[in-house]
């Protein structure tokens, strides 16, 4: 049968027509827009507007959507992501996938890295938090490590302002491969990353902190009003400490548990005299001046702490005790000459027990025998002495392991409760896995695949940099989406279905795959929208619903 002109012209409408996966990329591109960070960017970059075909600004939205779309794929690879994407709608009219390539992305690396990755972060970071309407009391501070295969120029030693890729301590634990450190402060309450700074691959935690903050503390306490920085133990050294608290900067930070002081307030610790600070957290004020610094330590038990360090130290006794069994079934074979040597060195053994104890140890008197012509067996005369004995394992030992695991010591020298009770001090300290959360999300396999391929450090610079503002775009979407859902008291179904106030972005990202917008010459139609994903685009207001409209004309 030949076709009717009613399907001619159905079969010609289907041809023209295209599909574009939009998923969640219009969450972050609408983010994007929300916190300026293009348009500062070219704010802050002088460029020629009429001979680009792709603005700076719009160059790393461009890598931002394709690090938060998490499809795996280098940056070089970039206009294929977005073959399949509705470009313009999500990055600006008449920008074409062709306009991505790696040589319009390149450039815009650089220019970032000429006008310097850490002072702009600083800026766009500062006006996003002014944008969120976040004021945090704390700031927290922590490093990690990106590895690199193949070989860099600068691995000997770094050149002005350029980090070195080279081998250091590697969080990774791969200490064979070249690496760079970047640097991380993020605010308390949304976990907004407020400040990066990238640096050489064999940078130290104890020597970067202080100059980080040094540097910045004073833009970020005028702009924040950050009352305390927060970091791990890394920043606890009697000379960083001093030159803190001389400089007037507030900081709370962990004790380490080597430092001598505090080895011995552990072992002094009773937990049942301390007072409740939250569910699950039991403390006691100490007051130190190491470093000649005042300041107020806060010996801290907690329950959670002490359930992992039950199972922890279990398997370390039973490890050192089978190691222990070992060493002490070699001793049992020795002989010795005498028995004051015997003696010794049972008594060594026994002294360089941690695991095990030894009960029915002694020495014994080896008697040797020979044969005579007859066959019968004669004594030598020689006096040889063995070991005997048996080891248990230590419940002292891992009593006091389970003890020394449970408990932690938090340091400030903000010595007036008035203004930072012992509960607050708590909760700022545990505030510290917003930072460790970053460092995992940018670590993340499914983020940018192969982000630090390139051959040229400055470019890693400005790669790191846009990165971290991946993080801070994901960041400020998850924060925006839990705030408005509970401030419109709607909710959004969790993983089981289950109603909650608290998803996080990834999820909803995973919520959002099937939206598609279909191209027909000039319409636009938005393809599989449900209501979970209206709820979303609706408490976060009506520039985000523009993106997920259809588009009749």
């Amino acid at each position: 049968m030949d076709p009717t002109r009613e399907d001619i012209a159905i079969e010609e409408f289907l041809e023209s027509c295209e599909s574009k996966d939009l998923c969640h990329l219009g969450l972050v591109a609408g983010m994007y827009e929300e916190l300026e960070i293009g348009r500062r960017i070219d704010d802050h970059i002088a460029q020629d507007f009429s001979q680009r075909e792709v603005s700076v600004g719009q160059a790393v939205k461009a890598v931002v959507l394709n690090g938060l779309g998490f499809a795996q794929q280098s940056l070089y690879l970039t206009p294929q992501f977005f073959e399949s994407k509705p470009t313009e709608r999500l990055i600006g009219e008449g920008i074409e996938p062709g306009h991505l390539h790696d040589d319009t992305l390149g450039r815009a690396l650089d220019d970032l890295y000429d006008y310097g990755v850490t002072e702009l972060f600083r800026d766009l970071a500062t006006h996003a938090a002014d944008q969120l309407d976040l004021t945090s009391r704390f700031a927290h501070l922590d490093a990690t490590s990106f590895s690199f295969h193949g070989e860099y120029e600068s691995e000997e030693e770094s050149t002005g302002e350029v980090i070195s890729v080279q081998k250091g301590y590697s969080r990774d634990r791969r200490p064979d491969l070249n690496q760079v450190v970047l640097d991380l402060m993020v605010e308390h309450q949304a976990g907004l990353p407020m400040l990066m700074e990238p640096l050489s691959g064999n940078a130290s935690d104890q020597g970067s902190f202080p100059e980080l903050i040094d540097r910045h503390l004073s833009h970020l306490q005028h702009a924040h009003g950050f009352d305390y920085v927060v970091a791990d133990s890394a920043l606890y050294s009697s000379g960083h400490i001093r030159d803190l608290d001389e400089a007037g900067t507030k900081f709370i930070t962990r004790v380490p548990g080597t430092i001598e002081e505090a080895k011995q307030a552990v072992a002094r610790a009773d937990r049942e005299a301390m007072k409740s600070l939250t569910d699950g957290y039991r403390g006691e004020v100490l007051h130190s001046t190491y470093g000649e610094v005042k300041q107020r330590w806060l010996l801290v038990w907690s329950e959670e702490a002490e359930q992992r360090a039950i199972d922890q130290a279990a398997k370390q006794i039973d490890r050192e005790h089978t190691e222990e069994q070992k060493a002490f079934r070699e001793l049992t074979k020795q002989e010795f000459a005498c028995r004051e040597d015997a003696e010794k060195a049972l008594s060594a053994f026994e002294e360089d027990l941690t695991a095990s104890v030894l009960t029915e140890g002694r020495v014994l008197r080896a008697v040797h025998f020979t044969m005579d012509s007859e066959g019968t067996p004669v004594e030598t005369g020689e006096e040889k002495y063995l070991l005997q004995g048996r080891l248990v394992p230590s419940e002292a030992r891992e009593a006091e392991l389970v003890k020394r695991k449970s408990l932690f010591i938090v340091a400030t020298n903000e010595l007036d409760k008035d203004k930072l009770s012992d509960e607050e001090l708590l909760k700022g300290y545990k505030g510290q896995h917003s930072v460790e959360r970053g460092f995992r999300f940018l670590k993340d396999p499914q983020f940018v695949a192969d982000p630090l391929y390139l051959q040229d450090e400055k470019r890693i610079m400005a790669l790191l940099m846009v990165m971290t503002l991946c993080l801070l775009v994901y960041s400020a979407l998850q924060w925006r989406i839990r705030e408005g859902l509970q401030e419109t008291g709607r909710s959004y179904p969790d993983q089981k279905g289950n109603p909650t106030q608290r998803p996080t972005a990834r999820w909803v990202f995973q919520s959002f795959d099937g939206i598609h917008v279909l191209c027909a010459g000039q319409k636009r139609v938005v393809l599989n929208m449900k209501e979970r994903h209206q709820t979303v685009v609706s408490v976060l207001g009506p520039d985000f619903e523009r993106l997920y409209v259809s588009h009749p004309t």
